[in-house]
């Protein structure tokens, strides 16, 4: 199991067009953050990314990963997020 606090929310969303799924992973796979879980859907013509990373592996820090994601986000059309995991919890917890 990741230590706690290496783990990071990420979303994407926005119109669907090729190349997104592609674009947001070859970004992480680059600064060194592994993929544990991801998921993705279409409806309407609307893409929706939600991925699980930990980002121990990560040569650069949070804050510049999120700039990286956010940069590309805007070149592909959509917007990405990024939380810690547990900033994302605590957010969304009931």
């Amino acid at each position: 199991m990741e230590e706690q606090g290496t783990r990071a929310v990420i979303t994407v969303v926005g119109e669907d067009r090729v190349g997104i799924i592609a674009g947001i992973t070859a970004v992480l796979a680059q600064e060194g953050a592994n993929i544990l879980d991801i998921s993705q859907t279409i409806v309407s013509g609307f893409f929706s990314m939600i991925t699980v990373a930990d980002l121990s592996g990560s040569a650069i820090g949070f804050t510049e990963l999120k700039g990286k994601l956010e940069a590309k986000g805007l070149e592909l059309g959509v917007q990405v997020t990024i939380q810690h995991e547990d900033v994302f919890r605590y957010m969304h917890r009931i």
